[in-house]
């Protein structure tokens, strides 16, 4: 079926029986138990990560809820995927990943830059009781270590929209899953799991709820592993709410409309930024230089609507760049019906190590559905603010 049917119908397929149109809300935090035992009984099914049988109470809502089911049962169509689970937040998601890893005994991870901060910050603290191995995607086979439990990626990568081959790493790695962050590429332009992936994470947040109103992280992944990570939830509480994942569900249903259309405009804007002066460099995997390896068109379907570009002037430059946007909105976060500029080594990488932190100069750009037409004005007359010495404002950042 095509993703764009899929978007529409997936996670809806009862509701004519049902006789609704769109899908109830289960706000419930708690349900009627049938009695001690079997109450226990299911209590014990959801809580070791197991899915309720039929005429079981659901207990709790910590341990499921049907409205969140739904949308990870739909998440999991458009990933080609066994299952989905669903939590509060992308970095909620992340971190049951990396707790299941460790509750298996295999606390090591392989991770390869550049990864959303966020994560990279958590990996680097050794926050969870992981430990990190920094690598290369062509280094990631000799960085893999016998309690090695994940080797995470991240493509198209956050900020710089790095492409990595996905089935070339999960054939470096021997064996250990593999956790790609699809979050950039949704799962209408990218579904790792069909290059040998394990995991697939999302920052729901983003692309898939596409409105900028919500928080929410989903994984797309087998049974096996999600049986592990709705352990994880349930006794973390990291859950997402039932109305958040109604909204979520709902995103879906434009998801494939949204990003291809956001991706039109944004290589209308990208192209225009590569001819522009002040630009050094624009990260686009629409674009040849960003892509050596073909893999759009052979791993992802299309470039995106994510890119970034970096300024000649450094970050007096970046800086004043994104202070002046007028239409463009300076804020983090991507993927909305808006675009957003953000400064990533100021803010979303700012707790990211010094040698692995974004160029000063570098600006991140989420396209929206406005006019490209209107966008590119907007950045033209924010370029006409930059600072004829670029080198009178300096970045200072801690490390």
């Amino acid at each position: 079926m095509e993703h764009g049917t899929l978007a529409v119908h997936a996670g809806r397929e009862d509701l004519t029986a049902l006789g609704v149109h769109v899908p109830p809300i289960d706000l419930s935090s708690t349900y009627p138990l049938p009695g001690v035992e079997r109450g226990g009984q299911a209590y014990e099914r959801m809580a070791s990560g197991g899915r309720p049988l039929d005429d079981d109470s659901l207990v709790y809502q910590r341990l499921w809820n049907p409205t969140v089911d739904r949308f990870e049962r739909a998440v999991a169509r458009l990933e080609g995927a066994r299952a989905g689970v669903a939590f509060a937040s992308g970095m909620a998601a992340i971190s049951a990943c990396l707790l299941a890893a460790v509750a298996a005994g295999r606390p090591h991870v392989v991770a390869v830059r550049p990864l959303y901060g966020g994560t990279d910050h958590l990996l680097a603290t050794g926050l969870l009781g992981t430990r990190v191995t920094w690598a290369t995607a062509a280094t990631v086979d000799a960085a893999t270590r016998p309690d090695t439990g994940l080797v995470i990626v991240e493509t198209p990568g956050n900020p710089s929209l790095d492409l990595v081959d996905i089935h070339d790493v999960v054939e470096r790695a021997g064996g250990v899953p593999v956790l790609v962050d699809n979050t950039f590429a949704t799962p209408v332009l990218q579904q790792p799991l069909a290059h040998g992936a394990a995991l697939s994470v999302h920052s729901a947040t983003k692309f898939i709820g596409g409105h900028g109103d919500l928080l929410g992280g989903v994984v797309a992944t087998d049974d096996a592993w999600a049986a592990r990570l709705r352990r994880v939830r349930a006794v973390t509480g990291g859950l997402l709410s039932p109305q958040s994942a109604y909204e979520l569900h709902r995103g879906l249903q434009t998801l494939p409309v949204r990003v291809r259309t956001q991706q039109e405009h944004a290589t209308v804007v990208a192209g225009w930024l590569a001819g522009r002066a002040e630009v050094e460099r624009v990260h686009y995997p629409g674009l040849p230089e960003c892509d050596p390896s073909g893999l759009v068109g052979r791993q992802m379907s299309g470039p995106g609507a994510v890119l970034a570009f970096t300024l000649a002037g450094g970050y007096a430059a970046a800086a004043a760049v994104a202070e002046h946007c007028r239409l463009v909105t300076h804020a983090v976060s991507l993927g909305g019906v808006d675009t957003l500029v953000q400064h990533p080594a100021a803010l979303t990488h700012r707790p990211v190590a010094a040698e692995a932190r974004p160029d000063a100069g570098l600006l991140r750009l989420s396209v929206g559905l406005e006019s490209p037409d209107d966008v590119v004005a907007d950045l033209e007359q924010a370029m006409a603010s930059v600072p004829a010495r670029s080198a009178a404002r300096e970045l200072s950042l801690t490390t």
